[in-house]
């Protein structure tokens, strides 16, 4: 049975425990206007769960600049993300986000969280959910991102468990892929088109329970 062989899950963060999507499109959309870029709300969701240089890279598309000036760029962007990212408090939580995590405290298993973003650790602070994390891996911790499974299985090792044991949530494709791609088990949050390939699809976590979690990923079993 799955259920019982599940120890831990691992939470992407934005768009499954909070959708600070709104502040990233802001940040791009501000770098975006002083550069001259065309940038809509439409090709900020292809953004969802990529890193933050190819999140500029995908958005200059075949215009060609120095190395500095990506750099210069990328952190342009941050300190606009970041002065957006102060608005956040735990009024921001998804709704159903933080009666799951506790769910799974107390049914004895862990939670870890597998962001790709740098700024993690601050948002989770800002949400006031910190302490409901037994590991944390984030933008800082492996070198290469989402759709490797790199930052998954750095997420297992901290909690010292196979990734068979863990069950991953995401709500970007690029997230399903490195979770299929790693050996975890998947559900996936939002439209079914973008995260078709995961175990099983929720439409978020919103009334999502363990009970409910388990019998899903056995009908999938």
């Amino acid at each position: 049975m799955i259920a019982s062989s599940i120890k831990a899950f691992i939470f992407d963060l934005d768009g499954v425990i909070t959708d600070t999507a709104e502040y990233h499109y802001r940040g791009w959309k501000r770098l975006a206007d002083e550069e001259g870029l065309a940038f809509t709300r439409e090709d900020n969701e292809q953004l969802r769960g990529i890193p933050r240089r190819e999140s500029l890279l995908l958005i200059l598309q075949d215009r060609t600049y120095p190395e500095e000036k990506i750099l210069e760029m990328m952190e342009r962007k941050n300190k606009y993300y970041l002065e957006f990212i102060r608005e956040i408090s735990p009024r921001d939580l998804l709704p159903g986000a933080k009666e799951l995590l506790e769910e799974i405290r107390a049914a004895g298993l862990k939670n870890a969280l597998g962001s790709a973003s740098k700024n993690a650790m601050e948002v989770l602070d800002r949400l006031g959910i910190r302490s409901l994390f037994d590991a944390i891996a984030d933008g800082h911790s492996v070198e290469r991102q989402k759709p490797a499974p790199d930052l998954f299985l750095h997420a297992a090792g901290q909690l010292g468990l196979a990734p068979d044991g863990c069950v991953v949530v995401e709500d970007a494709a690029a997230g399903i892929e490195a979770a299929n791609a790693g050996g975890f088990h998947s559900i996936g949050l939002g439209p079914w088109e973008r995260v078709a390939k995961a175990e099983a699809v929720f439409p978020s976590l919103s009334g999502l329970h363990l009970e409910g979690i388990f019998t899903a990923l056995r009908l999938k079993s």
